[in-house]
């Protein structure tokens, strides 16, 4: 990402409902899948700020993976030395296999090697061990957004679900989110190509007024914690998958 995104990042992350929404809909698949405990490790790949990672503290033993400069800076302002690791998703500097959980929010389209990192989680992860992984959905929504956070693809369910394939991966939920306010994003972005193609006012940098903003994080988290509704489109993607014991 830019250096700026950094800011703009930390100024809405811990508000804005997408953000909020995200961390509380990956932590509750979590508690679903039963791998939370006080021994359990997690990985948090591409951590950003280490905020997810952060407020996962009480559940479990957190590791922090990012190679940005901007991301350790922030990183060792809440993390101890051995909590942060210094690497990339494709070249994971932990031993096969060392870790229970492993996620990567809203980290693979960063990756022109989106295959290679897939790889990767699957290597550092212990037999039954459980990923789970964000994305940006559906190229009809590519935008300024996009190309000021250095996005190589926004996803298909098909697209994302081909990076963990059956053989060794048992997918556990796979599906699109934020299905709500599609039509919005759709039309925002579209208005943002022909009035403000160069993204100078984002309306994803923007905290909503208190009570819509806690509407839309209801929202999001409670049609993302659905099960058996294949929706056929969304702004996101979710996938919770266990590594496979024989794989």
């Amino acid at each position: 990402m830019n250096t700026d995104e950094y800011s703009n990042l930390g100024r809405v992350e811990r508000e804005h409902w997408y953000y909020a929404g995200k961390r509380e809909l990956v932590r509750r698949w979590l508690e679903r899948t039963g791998v939370l405990g006080r021994e359990t490790v997690l990985l948090d790949c591409g951590a950003g700020t280490g905020l997810f990672a952060e407020e996962m503290r009480a559940l479990c033993r957190v590791r922090v993976l990012d190679d940005h400069a901007e991301s350790l800076a922030i990183l060792r302002t809440r993390f101890s030395a051995e909590e942060i690791i210094e690497g990339s998703a494709t070249s994971i500097p932990f031993p096969t296999p060392s870790v229970d959980v492993v996620t990567a929010l809203d980290v693979l389209e960063h990756i022109a090697n989106d295959v290679g990192a897939a790889a990767e989680l699957r290597r550092v992860l212990r037999p039954g061990g459980i990923a789970v992984v964000t994305v940006p959905a559906m190229m009809s929504l590519w935008g300024y957004w996009d190309v000021a956070l250095h996005h190589h693809r926004r996803y298909t369910r098909k697209g994302l679900g081909a990076l963990f394939p059956a053989d060794t991966w048992e997918i556990l939920h796979l599906n699109y989110t934020n299905v709500v306010v599609f039509p919005g994003v759709w039309l925002v972005r579209r208005c943002q190509r022909w009035f403000n193609p160069r993204g100078a006012s984002r309306v994803e940098d923007m905290v909503p007024a208190a009570g819509l903003n806690r509407l839309l994080r209801w929202v999001f988290v409670q049609t993302g914690l659905w099960r058996g509704v294949p929706f056929p489109f969304g702004v996101s993607l979710l996938l919770v998958a266990r590594k496979r014991i024989s794989s």
